[in-house]
């Protein structure tokens, strides 16, 4: 019997196509993350950290558009990390490490990065574990080099109009799950967990994300980001894309 081998470009797939239902514009953004981080590569190697980076849908953009880059994946997540370790080559080292603790820095194998991405993740820390976090990337970033989080962020000076934005991308959204279009989030994991191979990383996952950890969810303003990372003490911030009620911020070292 020919052992059973998890079809990593399939689950890629429909990683992406569950997200996509969140996210219409995912692939502007992160076209405009990797804009930010060409406009900021020196000569050489380029290396690049995705933060929480989950299957390495940042990862294989990156290497697809930098044909040098040295990239570093970091999650915790044991499903989604073993779909991108199927998924990526040589050039991409995967790290597990926590992010609710300042100890995720000692497991990255480079002690310098040009740049640092990371897209619809952060915001499932706390405040101050996330103010922390911001404080900790200039110790690991090269003088020049970059920041950027793609996120939840609607603009504070728009408070109804971002409402208004969020309840249409709703309603599209629940469309597209009425029509059978594409798996709710849910609805993946459950498929995720059918897998003879995913299924007890699954498991784990669940033990390390119960299922509160959706309530922690924390959101705020593109001006709070700005004014956390101006105080990490970056010398250049600001929002390099947006897209309804969301945004990327970049901080420059």
């Amino acid at each position: 019997m020919t052992p059973y081998k998890l079809d990593a470009r399939a689950w890629q797939e429909s990683w992406d196509r569950q997200q996509e239902a969140y996210l219409p514009d995912r692939e502007h953004r992160f076209t405009a993350m990797l804009d930010v981080v060409d406009a900021v590569a020196a000569d050489g190697p380029l290396r690049l950290l995705d933060l929480a980076g989950g299957t390495g849908s940042i990862s294989l953009r990156a290497l697809a558009r930098f044909e040098d880059a040295e990239v570093t994946l970091l999650d915790l997540d044991p499903a989604l990390l073993a779909i991108a370790a199927a998924s990526l080559g040589s050039r991409v080292t995967v790290v597990t490490a926590d992010l609710r603790s300042p100890g995720w820095v000692g497991q990255l194998p480079h002690r310098s990065y040009d740049a640092v991405l990371t897209a619809t993740a952060l915001h499932w820390l706390a405040p101050e574990r996330l103010t922390a976090l911001y404080s900790e990337l200039p110790g690991i970033l090269r003088p020049g080099g970059v920041f950027v989080n793609a996120d939840h962020m609607p603009d504070a000076a728009l408070p109804a109009l971002s409402r208004r934005l969020i309840e249409r991308a709703d309603a599209r959204r629940e469309a597209r799950y009425a029509a059978g279009a594409v798996l709710p989030w849910r609805a993946w994991w459950d498929r995720a967990a059918t897998d003879p191979l995913l299924a007890p990383l699954v498991e784990e996952r669940n033990q390390i994300y119960p299922k509160s950890h959706s309530s922690t969810e924390w959101t705020p303003p593109a001006a709070w980001h700005l004014d956390a990372l101006a105080a990490a003490g970056f010398t250049e911030t600001g929002i390099v894309w947006r897209g309804g009620a969301d945004a990327a911020v970049a901080g420059v070292r």
